[in-house]
């Protein structure tokens, strides 16, 4: 019987740190893999496309104003410039009907420039951290610190329990 419930400690222990990464998984593919698309893209049409639906998803999920940050409000962290930074470059790129190519090209560009920054790591998204478990960030830094606890725990109890340790 403690078997079981060091094991259950340890599944337990596993669950929430699973749901984050699969929060992060879905919101790659639902938003932030479209921003890189049209970061990445060649043509305004391309790019407008590919942003719109990030914009949608975002819209959908009320990304649009507060701070993914705990502690304290970071610009890095502001949900509202962010979600205005989106829409000015969508409408940079709607303003692009009739433009020379060369004028394509500077939009093009520029809207790479607010999507994207560089890092030591090389081009990454302009993201704020922890988007894709907002607003619940708070409820989820508890949790998997309750999760990483338990799975100790659990761990430790059963490979003393098996004679491992």
């Amino acid at each position: 019987m403690k078997q079981f419930v060091y094991f259950m400690l340890a599944v337990i222990g596993l669950i929430i740190p699973t749901i984050t990464v699969v929060n992060s998984i879905q919101f790659q593919q639902q938003c932030s893999g479209y921003i890189k698309q049209a970061a990445d893209a060649n043509t305004v049409e391309l790019a407008s496309e590919r942003l719109a639906v990030a914009i949608q998803y975002v819209e959908e999920h009320k990304l649009t104003t507060g701070y993914t940050s705990i502690l304290w409000k970071t610009e890095n962290d502001n949900l509202e410039f962010w979600y205005r930074n989106l829409l000015a470059c969508q409408e940079e790129l709607r303003s692009c009907v009739g433009a020379s190519q060369l004028e394509k090209s500077n939009v093009l560009m520029k809207v790479r420039e607010s999507l994207t920054d560089e890092s030591e790591k090389g081009t990454v998204l302009t993201i704020p951290s922890g988007i894709s478990r907002y607003p619940d960030n708070a409820k989820y830094a508890i949790l998997n610190t309750i999760s990483i606890i338990f799975l100790i725990m659990g761990a430790c109890k059963l490979t003393h329990e098996w004679g491992w340790w």
